[in-house]
């Protein structure tokens, strides 16, 4: 599923002599050497699953992913439920759960939550570092009493988003929301660990207008784009209306209602 990383300054390492071997697992998945003498980012495997080290004096704490406790814990249990502003983008109502297609899944943060909700999730995370985390903490995930049920919402799939929507095999999805990464330029938008982490390794969407494109070609009943609050909407057709909150804003391109 998850693809070989392109690119060197990256090695695999065991947190513990008895994790070399899941260690050297993942480093023939993607494609890494287990020494790297200059490497930046070190992909590390321990009791805690996997997670990506920035290497470097001043690097921020590692990044994984946890659907079990910490924030994703925080917001299925305190975030707002059917009230939150996502649940109102992808048209969560009395009676409608859609079939949701999260094309930019990143570390699953959003899909988790509708998934929560009850909405069926297809993931797509093309970036293969980031789908190897998200690959682990699903997976790590199954084996909760409370949040198995949740996971098993999600299917997560490898590769190119815009080539696998246009390739679409089998039932469209009702709702594809879309959450590119954005050209930030502004120093305190890079504040958060993951974006500090993850920006040199992903890079900004700048094929965003492509991405829009195709979604709006597959979906069924809406797209729905999250993007920074003042940030301008993608080029391409204008949405009908937006949902606003303090640091981002969802647009949302209707093509059909969703009935219960």
């Amino acid at each position: 599923m998850v693809e070989q990383v392109q690119g060197a300054g990256i090695r695999v390492e065991a947190l513990a002599p008895q994790f070399q071997a899941q260690a050297q697992q993942w480093a023939a998945r993607l494609g890494l050497p287990l020494v790297a003498e200059n490497a930046e980012f070190a992909v590390q495997f321990g009791e805690d699953g996997l997670q990506i080290q920035q290497l470097g004096p001043q690097a921020p704490g590692p990044v994984r992913v946890d659907f079990v406790e910490g924030q994703a814990a925080h917001r299925r249990l305190f975030g707002g439920g059917s009230g939150q502003m996502i649940a109102k983008a992808v048209g969560i109502a009395q009676g409608v759960r859609p079939q949701v297609l999260d094309a930019t899944a990143g570390l699953g943060k959003d899909a988790f939550v509708l998934a929560s909700l009850g909405c069926q999730m297809t993931l797509i995370e093309r970036q293969p570092l980031v789908a190897a985390l998200l690959e682990d903490g699903l997976a790590r995930a199954q084996g909760d009493g409370e949040v198995g049920a949740i996971v098993e919402r999600m299917r997560l799939l490898g590769g190119n988003s815009i080539e696998r929507m246009r390739n679409w095999e089998g039932e469209p999805p009702q709702v594809i929301y879309l959450d590119p990464m954005f050209p930030h330029r502004d120093k305190s938008a890079l504040v958060k660990k993951e974006m500090r982490v993850f920006r040199p390794l992903v890079g900004d969407d700048l094929d965003a207008p492509a991405l829009l494109e195709a979604a709006l070609a597959l979906a069924t009943h809406r797209v729905v784009v999250k993007r920074p609050r003042k940030a301008p909407i993608i080029d391409g057709p204008k949405p009908s209306h937006s949902l606003e909150g303090k640091s981002s804003r969802y647009d949302i391109y209707p093509k059909k209602a969703l009935k219960a």
